[in-house]
C-alpha cells in the first residue's frame, strides 16, 4: 500500500508488488486508497486508458489482485492537503480502555455511544481514525462491519486482508451471531417475536436519510425476545439480527409498536422525554454480543460486551419505579 505521492514523486512511476493483505481486492478500491487526495475520476481515467498496468498489461477496473502482482501506477500529481484529523489522547485513551479481544488477525472493541466507527459527513474522526494514529505501524486496520454512532456494543476491525474476507463472507452468508439489547417503549406481551418487515432506504426533501418499511425493500428479519418489563413504562429486549440491514433494530422496533428509547429518527416523543428525566441520555441500544468463526482455526468465537454504568443505572431506576 502507498500513501500521497509527493512533489519529488510526481514525475516518476511507481510499481508495488502485491503483498497477501492486499490481495482479493479490486484495482479501483486499491488506488483510491493508495492515491488520497487523487479524484475518483482521475482514477477511473487512467484505469481506462491503460496508463495502471498489473504485471505489464492492461485491466478493467473490477480487477481483483493477485498477491505477487506488480501494479505500475503513472506519475500522477496530488493537490496538497492538510494532514487528517487526529483524535485527541482522551479518544485514545477511551478506545484502548474499549478493547476486548485482539489477536494476528482481529481486533474488537466495545464502541462507546456517541463515537462514529469512521470520520465523515461532518465528523472529524472515528474508530478506525483513533486505532490508526494509535497504531502507525500497522500495516493493515480496516472496519469489518459498522455500528451507528449513537449505539455502542461489539465492533470487529481486521488486522489482515484475509482475516476482513473470511469475516465479510459469514457477513454475507448469515453466518454470523449477531445480538443486541434495546430498551423499548411499553410492556412487552408473550414471548418471542419474529419480524420480518422488509426494508427500503428513503432520502428525504430534507437530504435526509431515512430507512422505511415497504414491500420492495430487502428481505429483513430480527428475532425479539424480552428480557425484563418494567410495568407498563418500558421493557427490556434482546434482539437476534438475522440480517444486517442499516437501522434494522430500530425499524423493527418501532414498526411493532416498541420504538427505542433515545431514538430521535425513529422512536416517541414523550417516552424519550419520559427516559431523559430518568437520565439517559442516547440512544439505548447495544450491540451485546456477536460470535463467529476464526477462518484459521475454524473454531467459533463468541465475544461480549457488558453495558456502560450509564445504561445500567437506567435499568435499575426502572427496577423502583
Amino acid at each position: 500500500m502507498i500513501g500521497v505521492m509527493n512533489q519529488s514523486q510526481q514525475n516518476s512511476v511507481t510499481e508495488l508488488r502485491i503483498e497477501e493483505d492486499s490481495a482479493g481486492q479490486r484495482i479501483d478500491n486499491f488506488l483510491v486508497k493508495s492515491l488520497k487526495g487523487v479524484p475518483k475520476s482521475r482514477i477511473y481515467r487512467i484505469l481506462r486508458t491503460g496508463e495502471v498496468r498489473v504485471n505489464r498489461g492492461r485491466i478493467k477496473p473490477d480487477y481483483r489482485l493477485q498477491q505477487g502482482d506488480t501494479v505500475r501506477i503513472p506519475p500522477i500529481r496530488v493537490s496538497e492537503q492538510a494532514p487528517p484529523a487526529r483524535p485527541g489522547e482522551r479518544i485514545q485513551r477511551l478506545i484502548e480502555a474499549s478493547i476486548l479481544y485482539e489477536d494476528k488477525g482481529f481486533l474488537v472493541i466495545n464502541k462507546p455511544s456517541g463515537l462514529a466507527v469512521h470520520g465523515g459527513s461532518g465528523v472529524s474522526f472515528g474508530v478506525i481514525e483513533g486505532l490508526r494514529a494509535m497504531r502507525p505501524e500497522a500495516h493493515f486496520l480496516e472496519l469489518a462491519h459498522r455500528l451507528d454512532r449513537d449505539t455502542s456494543g461489539v465492533l470487529v476491525l481486521c488486522k489482515k486482508r484475509s482475516a476482513l474476507r473470511a469475516f465479510q463472507e459469514q457477513l454475507r452468508e448469515n453466518q454470523t451471531d449477531k445480538k443486541y439489547l434495546a430498551l423499548v417503549r411499553g410492556k412487552w406481551k408473550g414471548g418471542a417475536r419474529r419480524v420480518s418487515a422488509a426494508l427500503r432506504k428513503n432520502v428525504l426533501s430534507s437530504g435526509e436519510r431515512v430507512v422505511r418499511v415497504a414491500d420492495d425493500g430487502k428481505e429483513s428479519l430480527s428475532i425479539f425476545e424480552p428480557v425484563a418489563i418494567f410495568g407498563n413504562l418500558a421493557s427490556l429486549v434482546r434482539v437476534s439480527l438475522i440480517t444486517g440491514r442499516t437501522h434494522q433494530v430500530r425499524v423493527h422496533a418501532n414498526h411493532i409498536g416498541h420504538p427505542i428509547a433515545g431514538d430521535e429518527k425513529y422512536g416517541d416523543e414523550a417516552f424519550n422525554r419520559q427516559m431523559s428525566e430518568l437520565g439517559l441520555k442516547r440512544l439505548f441500544l447495544h450491540a451485546e454480543e456477536l460470535t463467529f468463526t476464526l477462518p484459521e482455526s475454524g473454531k467459533p468465537l463468541t465475544i461480549r460486551a457488558p453495558l456502560e454504568p450509564a445504561l445500567t443505572q437506567i435499568l435499575e431506576k426502572l427496577e423502583h419505579i
